[in-house]
């Protein structure tokens, strides 16, 4: 077994001058969490199990993590982040950052090719982050990671200029992420709207080709042979090791739990918590256990509508849940329960805040009353003029299973009844959820996103990231202090000035009662013997480009 990962190291400097100019580094792998070491063998099928199949397979328009995950080993990025939070080059073999952070000129490799053919230039970079921002894309994340972009300059053939309205300096962890990776532009001009069904016209320059795809059952990706221009961060150069990559889609636990102790897969995402006794004392087995950067797995209240738009009644709903109980139970102990709106893995977060707001069902039905929710009903929910007290919390239908997230919700409505809230969680298909949660129709909203930087807290809490502007803030609350700390945070790499910020801004989420910490994900990774070379990156996703099969 190997230990979880520990506190991540401060990504940034303390200060930045000048011209930031960045330059080839010394090679090296992101291994830690990885499988082991030996003389790599090429050749082979690697088969992965996970618990979520992508509702689409576009980069640039999805907003699931799985996506990412599976389209890393398709398409690459400018850089290349490490889990110490370093920049390392990849597409780009240096680029300079100016003063205000206003720009980013990429200087460019000349060897890359897409699976297409298709040379990848400074007309790809601009191809596609103009295609992100198009508003034809629908793009949900992708478009907040370009931030305050206003458009890329081809300086020449091989320089791409990069500039944005307003300082923005997250833009290289941005940079890094499959999100802002690359379609091929011929892709991109001939098939932008097959880019969501995955398959062969997802054209990438990673090292493995998208080459089929069956709904419910697997997606297949096959060795690029051409490939050549890994970045820094990996253990090796030239194409990937294995022949093949088959990723199938098992979202029952138990079935895919068994897949992997009967070698039906060699690796199997998301071991549920109740099975890690078991792979662990599996012969010819490994379990791999790390906790994921970026935002905690979190309840989001909607500020913005009844009954959530009184503080007095979000704060009692935050402290009326026993969180410690519920997660410890749900997930065996093997998730920490959160007490952060960003996972301690993550740059700035704030401890201070642990301990900081038990469970306390007194002060729960304390605040209620002062709310005017003094009444009860013959099934002993609180009413306030004849009003039952009911809050509507959507379930995607797709993903009601995940990390037992169904079951905690069962025990979240169970503590909340205890203080006389009804929680409604009907299960919905995408898109009626999608019209729910983004038109501003729910009250409660459950969301987690891996992201090294604490420039998520932007996401979730700044008034720009507005769905209505095509941003994931759920509490539909604008609050002046939480704009401007954050916009703060986004404007400058300064350490100083990210410790304090983005510490204001969590304690004041908790304060105002915009979010219900619940539990910080953790990778439970079950792995074959026979799998050498498996990595993760800095967003917590497992890489195979290094993997390889033992005979």
């Amino acid at each position: 077994m190997r230990a979880s990962l520990s506190r991540l190291v401060r990504p940034f400097a303390v200060t930045v001058s000048g011209l930031l100019l960045v330059t080839a580094c010394s090679s090296g792998g992101d291994s830690a969490g990885a499988s082991g070491s030996g003389k790599p063998v090429q050749g082979g099928t690697l088969t992965a199990a996970v618990d979520t199949e992508p509702v689409s397979w576009d980069i640039h328009a999805s907003t699931q993590d799985i996506t990412a995950e599976i389209q890393r080993q398709v398409f690459d990025s400018l850089v290349s982040q490490d889990s110490s939070g370093k920049f390392h080059p990849w597409l780009a073999t240096k680029w300079e950052v100016s003063d205000d952070y206003k720009s980013y000129t990429f200087h460019l490799r000349k060897d890359v090719t897409f699976s297409d053919g298709t040379r990848f230039d400074a007309s790809a970079v601009k191809a596609n982050f103009d295609h992100i921002v198009a508003k034809s894309t629908k793009s949900l994340y992708a478009v907040s990671l370009l931030g305050p972009y206003t458009g890329t300059q081809v300086v020449d053939p091989y320089t791409a200029k990069v500039t944005f309205a307003k300082p923005f300096a997250p833009f290289l962890q941005a940079a890094s992420t499959t999100y802002l990776g690359f379609y091929s532009p011929k892709a991109i001009a001939a098939n932008a709207g097959k880019f969501a069904a995955g398959g062969p016209a997802d054209v990438g320059s990673g090292p493995f080709v998208f080459s089929s795809y069956t709904k419910g059952q697997s997606a297949t990706l096959t060795r690029n042979p051409k490939y050549a221009w890994a970045p820094s961060t990996a253990k090796h150069t030239g194409p990937a090791y294995l022949d093949k990559l088959v990723i199938r889609f098992l979202p029952t636990a138990s079935v895919r739990s068994g897949a992997l102790t009967s070698g039906q897969v060699q690796v199997a995402k998301a071991i549920p918590p109740q099975s890690v006794t078991t792979v662990k004392a599996t012969p010819g087995f490994d379990l791999i256990s790390r906790q994921a950067p970026g935002g905690n797995y979190n309840l989001w209240l909607n500020g913005s509508l009844a009954p959530l738009d009184d503080q007095r009644v979000r704060k009692a709903i935050q402290r009326g849940i026993d969180i410690d109980q519920d997660v410890k139970t749900v997930t065996f102990g093997q998730y920490p329960r959160a007490w952060s709106p960003i996972s301690p893995t993550t740059p700035d977060y704030d401890k201070s805040l642990e301990g900081s707001w038990p469970y306390d069902p007194k002060l729960s039905a304390k605040l209620l009353d002062q709310a005017g929710w003094t009444g009860r009903d013959a099934q002993g929910y609180r009413t306030k003029n004849g009003k039952r007290l009911t809050v509507n919390w959507p379930l995607l239908s797709i993903q009601a299973t995940r990390e037992g997230r169904d079951v905690l919700a069962q025990a979240i409505q169970a503590d909340l009844k205890k203080i006389g809230v009804e929680v409604k969680h009907p299960s919905l298909d995408l898109g009626t959820y999608n019209t729910e949660v983004y038109g501003g129709k729910a009250n409660f909203v459950d969301l987690s996103w891996p992201r090294f930087s604490p420039d998520v807290l932007w996401l979730f809490l700044n008034s720009g990231s507005a769905p209505a502007k095509g941003g994931i803030n759920a509490t539909f609350v604008k609050d002046t202090d939480l704009d401007q700390w954050t916009d703060e945070g986004r404007a400058t790499l300064d350490e100083k000035v990210h410790t304090d910020v983005y510490a204001k801004v969590q304690q004041r989420a908790i304060d105002l009662a915009l979010v219900v910490p619940l539990y910080t994900q953790v990778s439970l990774v079950g792995e074959s013997d026979h799998v050498k070379g498996l990595t993760f990156n800095a967003s917590n996703w497992l890489t195979y480009y290094d993997a390889w099969l033992t005979k």
